[in-house]
């Protein structure tokens, strides 16, 4: 069956901006995978970095499991991202085991820096996923099915400047919301460094509150999720859209407006 993985910075970014299509996906049969790149050991004010790395790894190895995705684990640690050979060869490693047909990853114009280097990682990684010159650490066989590339909304749905993103794709999200914010309560220690970082009061509620804004926006959905398809050059063929056409029957596309 067909896989997706998601590489996201940050222990909750995926659960916050990526699971509603994972779960739509997983309902029709596709395989979950979940890397986030950053250990998430800074994301404190309250436990020194060593304990904050280990509670929030058990938090997203468990907020995995709630989605039912096949979860690898962090390369560097928050602030520490940056796009060198080295990270590069260990992203494409994960991209080479999890053979995914799509994959999920951050907005190219984010609110931090993190974001946007897990994005240029997952972007190289997936386009050198059939490069056999191009080694990964550690070093797995390359595969060479095409790979369609989707960028999620940024934080707060608008980029650092203040300017709305218009996703390519709504997609409705009515049937795993629940599921979706489930995962997102798995990252518990969160509450307090959200609160006390970003002025979240409860990023629970966050969570319902942009999914409402992107449903509205829809002009269909209650609630959704928005995704950008990446252009095709170096990854797969020019009509590939393969998030469309899987969840076709739950989807807003703006490119036909």
């Amino acid at each position: 069956m067909p896989s997706v993985l998601a590489i996201a910075a940050h222990p909750d970014d995926i659960e916050f901006y990526m699971a509603g299509a994972m779960l739509q996906l997983a309902r029709r049969g596709w395989d979950l995978h979940y890397v986030n790149l950053c250990d998430g050991s800074r994301g404190s004010t309250t436990l020194d970095r060593p304990t904050c790395a280990a509670v929030r790894l058990q938090e997203a190895k468990d907020a995995c499991e709630v989605l039912g995705a096949t979860f690898y684990g962090p390369i560097y640690s928050d602030m520490e991202a940056s796009y060198t050979t080295e990270n590069l060869k260990k992203v494409a490693a994960i991209v080479r085991m999890a053979k995914p047909t799509i994959v999920l990853t951050h907005s190219p114009t984010d609110y931090m820096e993190d974001h946007e280097t897990a994005c240029r990682l997952a972007v190289s990684a997936a386009f050198c996923h059939g490069m056999p010159n191009m080694e990964s650490d550690p070093e797995m066989d390359v595969y060479m099915e095409p790979v369609t590339v989707y960028h999620a909304q940024p934080v707060g749905l608008h980029t650092p400047l203040g300017e709305f993103v218009t996703p390519h794709l709504y997609v409705d999200e009515t049937d795993v919301i629940e599921q979706k914010v489930k995962a997102l309560a798995c990252h518990a220690s969160q509450k307090q460094w959200l609160d006390e970082s970003q002025g979240l009061d409860s990023y629970l509620q966050t969570l319902r509150d942009l999914s409402t804004e992107m449903g509205n926006r829809s002009g269909k959905f209650p609630v959704a999720e928005g995704w950008r398809r990446r252009q095709h050059w170096g990854f797969c063929n020019a009509d590939d859209d393969p998030l469309r056409d899987a969840l076709k029957d739950i989807i807003v596309d703006t490119r036909q407006a």
